[in-house]
């Protein structure tokens, strides 16, 4: 099937059994939201716009803590707004899965400046996935739920007009029922007054260790050999154009842009 980059995710969120989806709207992520709508009649999930982006990640981390696989998609510029409950997501963690997805972009063909979302993902301490065509996108969404309740914090996936808006071959897969989780209270993990926060950012420290030796060992993050030569570390749609411009070059390709494989790329660039 050929998909828009912005399809594709809507197809990677469904196949993963989403629960809940809220947006806000802003291209170039302005198909996610229009798809999920379209589709809300099928009944298998909760989908609603937010006034804005704050509000959006608000309720998607609830239903997140209350259990659901929850998704909350915007545009690079919203995710200033959203800041606040998204930096406290990460120290709280999720119950159900709970992902973000921004849509960058570079060039402001549809923006009012150029923002990078990689900075973001940095700052908050959340893990973010970096497609580079349609088909990682539906693969990197679906994977981005299974990371966000493994290592039990949201994730971010990160598209570019270039992904979203260019149709790709992409291979559909079933969608899998998932029941959301049941609701525990503990004020220690959901309540972020300070005597509680502090001892969230060091469970924070130590969760962002196990997701960076997973990165270590992440399928989407993969060496593509030629000559050996000359190497290039790139990720999402910036890996299109190393493979058109420097055939011949070795690259790393990053399929997760944060946080970043270390040892990975120390024996790649020793390699070059």
């Amino acid at each position: 099937h050929l998909l828009l980059g912005n399809e594709a995710i809507v197809r990677g969120a469904l196949e993963a059994g989403i629960n809940v989806v809220t947006c806000y709207p802003g291209t170039p992520s302005s198909e996610i939201p229009d798809t999920f709508h379209y589709l809300a009649s099928c009944g298998r999930y909760r989908m609603e716009y937010s006034v804005n982006e704050k509000v959006a990640v608000e309720v998607g981390a609830g239903a997140a803590l209350a259990g659901a696989m929850s998704m909350t998609t915007m545009k690079h510029v919203g995710v200033n707004v959203a800041a606040d409950p998204l930096f406290t997501a990460a120290y709280t963690g999720v119950n159900g899965g709970f992902v973000i997805l921004a849509a960058d972009d570079p060039g402001m063909h549809s923006s009012q400046n150029e923002q990078d979302s990689r900075f973001y993902a940095r700052a908050a301490h959340i893990p973010m996935f970096d497609p580079a065509d349609s088909s990682e996108a539906l693969a990197f969404t679906k994977n981005a739920f299974e990371v966000s309740e493994r290592f039990d914090m949201p994730c971010m996936i990160r598209s570019t007009v270039r992904v979203s808006h260019t149709k790709c071959p992409v291979e559909l897969g079933e969608r899998v029922e998932v029941e959301p989780k049941p609701y525990a209270k503990d004020a220690a993990k959901w309540v972020m007054m300070p005597a509680y926060a502090k001892p969230r950012r060091v469970s924070l420290d130590a969760r962002v260790a196990a997701v960076t030796e997973y990165a270590e060992t992440c399928e989407f993050n993969r060496i593509e050999r030629n000559e050996g030569a000359i190497g290039v570390i790139c990720c999402g749609a910036t890996y299109q154009h190393v493979r058109e411009a420097l055939p011949q070059a070795d690259i790393l390709k990053l399929g997760m842009s944060w946080p970043l494989p270390p040892k990975k790329i120390r024996e790649f660039a020793a390699s070059v």
